[in-house]
């Protein structure tokens, strides 16, 4: 699957894990609640749904230095064009309607700023880096 199929709205969903159901949350509450474990899942344009592990929440200035919020999600589910030790950073939005969709980050430049202040932030907790593997 490529990265511009991912960019369409996609509409968040956790797995209820007990019912093996898909339960419609508010995606912010969800990427913000520090106690959350449960993956995240996502339907896309095709109907099939998605696995993903959080992996961290970035606020980042963009190119026009506005503050922006990303989430790095790692796919548990094999993603055409995403090897299996890679995440995705996705930019987060809240539409004027206050529903908040994410959307893959369509510039690299960003997305590389994104991963590598999630890198610094790992190093300042002295956890290993997966560039220390």
């Amino acid at each position: 699957m490529k990265k511009d199929k991912l960019q369409e709205q996609i509409e968040e969903m956790t797995v209820d894990s007990e019912r093996e159901e898909l339960v419609a949350v508010d995606l912010l509450d969800v990427l913000l609640d520090p106690d959350n474990r449960e993956p995240l899942a996502f339907v896309d344009e095709d109907g099939k749904v998605l696995a993903f592990e959080q992996v961290a929440v970035i606020p980042h200035d963009d190119k026009n230095g506005e503050r922006q919020l990303f989430t790095v999600l790692k796919p548990l589910d094999k993603i055409e064009g995403v090897a299996d030790d890679e995440a995705i950073v996705f930019r987060v939005s809240v539409g004027d309607d206050g529903n908040t969709t994410i959307k893959p980050e369509e510039d690299d430049e960003t997305a590389l700023a994104v991963y590598d202040e999630y890198i610094k932030l790992l190093k300042a907790h002295g956890v290993k880096t997966p560039d220390e593997d």
